[in-house]
C-alpha cells in the first residue's frame, strides 16, 4: 500500500465547533494548506455591506459580485481570501458581519460565484508545494470536495460552543446561525453522506487533534 503524493481533507460543522483550531493544527502536522472557506464568506459579505447590496438575489447581486476580484494570499500554512486586494482583517469577525453572513451565504449566486474559486485551493496548494489542503466550511464536504480523501464534520453541544465563543470574546448567536445554514436551500449544513461524525462536547483539542490525526493517517494510505 503507497503513501499518496497528495490529500485533500474536508472538515464542515457548525460554529464553534472546533474547525479551525482542528484544521489549523492538522496543517501544521502534516504540511497541509488550511483554508477557511467561512472567511471567503464573512470577507464577501463585508464588500457586499459596503456596497449597500441586500442579502437576496437580484440584478443589484450579481452587478455587485461582477465587481469582486478574488485572489489568495499565502501566509505559512494558510491560504487567506482577497477582495479587490484588499487582505480581510478583523472586520470580517465584526457583530454587523455575525449577523448578516448568513443571510448572504444563503444567497445561490454567491455559493456559485465561490464555488470555483474554492475548489481551484487544491491546485494552490499543489503549486505551492504543500503535501495536501485541509479546507473547512459547511458544504466541504457534501458540495465543494465530495470525493475529498477524508470528510470530516466537527460537532459540539451547542452551549458549548457557545461557550467557546464567549471566550474569545465573540458575540455569535450560534443556534440561530445553525439554524440558518441547515434550512437554507441551497448547500445546507449538513452531515455529508460518508463523513465521519467526530463529537467534542467533552474533549480537548489535543484529544480532538489525537484522534482526526489517526484518521489522516489512514487516509494517506487508502
Amino acid at each position: 500500500m503507497s503513501k499518496k503524493d497528495f490529500i485533500i481533507i474536508a472538515v464542515d460543522g457548525g460554529a464553534a465547533a472546533g474547525k479551525s483550531s482542528t484544521s489549523r493544527a492538522l496543517s501544521s502536522k502534516f504540511d497541509l494548506m488550511h483554508v477557511d472557506t467561512g472567511s471567503f464568506y464573512r470577507a464577501t459579505t463585508v464588500k457586499l455591506l459596503e456596497a449597500g447590496v441586500a442579502p437576496e438575489a437580484g440584478p443589484a447581486m450579481d452587478a455587485a459580485l461582477a465587481k469582486l476580484e478574488l485572489g489568495t494570499y499565502i501566509d505559512e500554512n494558510s491560504g487567506y481570501i482577497v477582495v479587490n486586494d484588499w487582505i480581510p482583517d478583523e472586520s470580517i469577525r465584526s457583530e454587523e458581519v455575525n449577523a448578516n453572513v448568513s443571510q448572504y451565504a444563503a444567497i445561490p449566486e454567491l455559493r456559485k460565484f465561490l464555488f470555483d474559486y474554492q475548489r481551484d485551493q487544491a491546485n494552490i496548494a499543489r503549486e505551492e508545494g504543500f503535501a495536501g489542503l485541509i479546507m473547512e466550511g459547511r458544504d466541504i464536504g457534501s458540495v465543494i470536495f465530495p470525493d475529498a480523501d477524508l470528510r470530516l464534520y466537527l460537532y459540539a453541544d451547542p452551549a458549548k460552543r457557545a461557550a467557546r465563543r464567549a471566550a474569545e470574546g465573540l458575540s455569535d448567536s450560534i443556534e440561530k446561525r445553525d439554524q440558518m445554514d441547515s434550512s437554507r436551500k441551497t448547500a445546507p449544513l449538513s452531515i455529508p453522506e460518508g463523513a465521519t461524525l467526530v463529537d467534542s462536547s467533552e474533549m480537548t483539542l489535543e484529544e480532538v487533534v489525537e484522534h482526526v490525526s489517526d484518521l489522516v493517517s489512514k487516509a494517506y494510505l487508502q
